[in-house]
C-alpha cells in the first residue's frame, strides 16, 4: 500500500482541499529575538497577500526572551498561496520553525 492510500485502498483526501477559500488562516514563525525578526516575517508573508488580507499579527517572546514567535492571521485565498508563504519562510535562515 502506498503512502497515498488509506485502508481499503482508497486515496486519503488532501487536508488543504478541505478548507473553504477564502478563509482565515494562522501562520506562525519562530526565530531568535532580534530587532528585525518581526518585520522580516511580516515582509515575507506580505509578498503573498493583498494589504487587506493581513487580519492580525501578534508576537510572543519565549520564557527567557531568547526566541520570539510571530503569528500572522491572514485571509488565505488558495492552498498554493499558503504553500508559497511556508516555502519562503522555510528558505529564510532566520526562521527556525513554522507552524
Amino acid at each position: 500500500m502506498s503512502g497515498e492510500e488509506g485502508r481499503g485502498g482508497s486515496a486519503r483526501p488532501d487536508p488543504w482541499d478541505m478548507l473553504d477559500y477564502p478563509c482565515r488562516y494562522e501562520i506562525k514563525a519562530m526565530g531568535r529575538r532580534t530587532t528585525r525578526f518581526n518585520a522580516l516575517v511580516q515582509n515575507i508573508v506580505s509578498r503573498h497577500i493583498d494589504t487587506d488580507e493581513l487580519l492580525l499579527s501578534q508576537t510572543r517572546s519565549s520564557r527567557y526572551g531568547k526566541y520570539i514567535s510571530i503569528t500572522c492571521i491572514i485571509r488565505a485565498t488558495s492552498k498554493s498561496q499558503i504553500h508559497a508563504i511556508y516555502a519562503d519562510l522555510a528558505a529564510c535562515p532566520e526562521v527556525l520553525m513554522t507552524l
